[in-house]
């Protein structure tokens, strides 16, 4: 006797188990029916992913930024820091913000031009430092700019 393959819609009469006439028509209506369907996801990661790319591109961006004021602020300090000593040398806190930033990396780019600056008057020190920051996207430019103050110390009277 030849064997023969039974028509999804005479399981019943193939002689097959329970279990096994009630699986071949649910696949078989998934299998015809679930067409309508698909494809339909890579559709939606191709519409939904450059939304994606510029929220993850852009949260770069933004720390990169906070990164490079973060380095500049903290030459301006140490600049400050070094310039307030009592009877510091002319220039000391240039040299002291242009070592820090020679150290920290390149998180703040072109503060070279202009260099840092501190001006000092009777009482006080300011230093400023200038740049940008990193960028992800090319020519696009972020500036970053950090002042310090402190006071110089001096000897006064009571």
């Amino acid at each position: 006797m030849p064997a023969t393959r039974c028509p999804v819609r005479s399981a019943a009469r193939c002689g097959l188990p329970v279990a096994v006439r009630r699986l071949v028509p649910a696949a078989a209506r998934r299998l015809t029916a679930g067409g309508v369907d698909r494809g339909a996801n890579p559709v939606e990661l191709a519409v939904a992913m450059p939304a994606i790319l510029l929220l993850l591109f852009a949260s770069i961006q933004t720390a990169a930024w906070f990164v490079a004021r973060s380095t500049a602020l903290n030459a301006a300090q140490s600049g400050v820091n070094a310039q307030r000593l009592h009877q510091a040398p002319a220039g000391a806190g240039e040299a002291r913000a242009v070592r820090f930033l020679r150290a920290s990396g390149g998180w703040l780019v072109g503060w070279e031009d202009p260099a840092p600056s501190c001006l000092t008057a009777a009482t006080e020190v300011t230093c400023t430092v200038r740049g940008r920051s990193l960028s992800v996207v090319p020519g696009v430019s972020f500036p970053v700019r950090q002042t310090a103050h402190g006071t110089v110390e001096r000897w006064t009277t009571p």
